[in-house]
């Protein structure tokens, strides 16, 4: 198959090690940088063109889409679906998992525990904020972020009304969640392809940092997943339209909780628990890609 891999970093480890895979099972293999791309639209001609070329005879795409590329990223995908080309991440899927907010609701409705949530913008109502998650130490992000930014850690009552007052000065989208005391620092990231968990490590920060994002410090290591916590990982990357993705949970007095689904996730795991990840995705490719491409069943 012609497949074209589609990321700003050719020499990132993800990409280097698909392009890899793929070539070591007879595919042809372009990795192509999205953001350098520009389409061009009239009736029945979606076309794409890269490096003053348009880009033709594409029959797989893996889109490698960075949080701050997000929108123009997804439209170049978008552009690939209209051609009927087998993307292993539908655009709406990407575009879906980058606002945490759609994806707290989308987990949240088909029943994935996650920590409790409230969204704001505008409201002055601070108070009933905290209390709504169950006061100080609360976390606080922003509503769009990836690899632990733009998340704050509140330890007081103080300190969580002056930041939620910083964002509402600035007219910031802001997501105010509970703090889960017996994972501070910790979390257990399971990578999901195909609706199963095939690699599950657990991260813990190195220094007192409540963030364990690799992008962060944090320490890999291995870990076995309890079933629940399986089950909660498939049912989070099905909740989402993630056939691939990154499924970030801690583990509370109340069992696995979901912080968030991640479409473009890095292949660390694989360096750090030995499986095969990149074979893995390749495989998903071969038994999918010749099929028609599945409408997309989340709908939102």
């Amino acid at each position: 198959m012609n497949i074209v891999i589609l990321s700003k970093g050719p020499g990132n480890y993800s990409t280097k090690r698909l392009k890899q895979e793929a070539l070591a099972r007879g595919h042809e293999v372009r990795v192509i940088n999205y953001a350098k791309c520009y389409v061009t639209l009239e009736a029945g001609n979606p076309a794409i063109h890269y490096k003053g070329e348009e880009v033709r005879d594409v029959d797989v795409i893996i889109p490698r889409i960075a949080s701050n590329m997000t929108k123009y990223g997804s439209a170049m995908v978008r552009q690939f679906e209209m051609q009927n080309v087998f993307s292993t991440t539908s655009s709406i899927a990407i575009v879906r998992s980058r606002d945490k907010l759609r994806s707290m609701q989308l987990l949240a409705k088909s029943g994935v525990g996650i920590p409790k949530t409230v969204f704001a913008r505008e409201t002055a109502d601070f108070e009933g904020v905290l209390e709504q998650v169950g006061g100080a130490p609360v976390i606080i992000k922003v509503a769009r972020g990836t690899h632990g930014n733009g998340v704050v850690l509140a330890e007081t009552r103080k300190a969580a009304l002056a930041v939620m007052q910083a964002f509402y000065v600035e007219g910031v989208n802001f997501l105010v969640q509970e703090f889960i005391q017996e994972s501070a620092g910790v979390d257990i990231r399971a990578f999901v392809v195909n609706g199963k968990v095939i690699a599950s490590m657990l991260r813990q920060s190195l220094d007192d940092d409540f963030r364990s994002n690799l992008h962060q410090g944090g320490e890999g290591i291995p870990v076995k997943l309890t079933e629940e916590e399986r089950k909660i990982a498939q049912k989070a990357a099905k909740a989402m339209g993630l056939p691939i993705c990154g499924v970030d949970m801690m583990r509370s007095a109340r069992g696995p909780l979901v912080l968030e689904v991640n479409s473009s996730p890095g292949f660390g795991i694989e360096k750090v628990t030995k499986h095969d990840v990149a074979g893995k995705i390749l495989d998903y490719i071969e038994q999918n890609a010749k099929a028609r491409r599945k409408k997309d069943k989340v709908g939102a």
